[in-house]
C-alpha cells in the first residue's frame, strides 16, 4: 500500500502565496517609498532644526551668564583699585601712590 500523501491543495484548502521581497515590493510600490522617504527626511530635518534652537537658547543663556560674571568682576577690580589708591592716599611719603599710577597707568 502507498503511503498516503495529501497536500493542502488535494484537500481544497488554499495555499498562501510567497510574499513578495523588499526590494519587489518597493517597485510595485515606488510613489509609496518615494513619499515615506521625502517624509523621513523632511522629518529628520525638522528634529535638527529643533535641536539647533535648543541649543542656540543654550548658547544664549551662557553668554547672559559669561557677561554677568564679566561685570562682576570689574566691579570687583574697580573696587580693589580704589581701595589701593585710598590707601596709597594716606601714605605721606607718595611712592605708593606713585608705584600704584604706574601700574594702573593713571598718569
Amino acid at each position: 500500500m502507498a503511503p498516503f500523501t495529501s497536500s493542502a491543495a488535494d484537500a481544497g484548502i488554499p495555499t498562501p502565496e510567497k510574499p513578495p521581497g523588499f526590494v519587489a515590493n518597493a517597485l510595485r510600490r515606488k510613489h509609496s517609498f518615494i513619499q515615506f522617504f521625502a517624509m523621513t527626511g523632511i522629518f529628520m530635518l525638522s528634529m535638527r532644526s529643533v535641536g539647533q534652537k535648543y541649543r542656540i537658547h543654550d548658547l544664549q543663556d551662557d553668554t547672559a551668564a559669561l557677561e554677568k560674571e564679566q561685570s562682576s568682576l570689574s566691579d570687583r577690580i574697580n573696587h580693589i583699585k580704589n581701595s589701593l589708591l585710598a590707601e596709597a592716599a594716606l601714605d605721606t611719603t607718595g611712592t605708593f601712590a606713585a608705584r600704584l599710577r604706574v601700574l594702573f597707568g593713571d598718569d
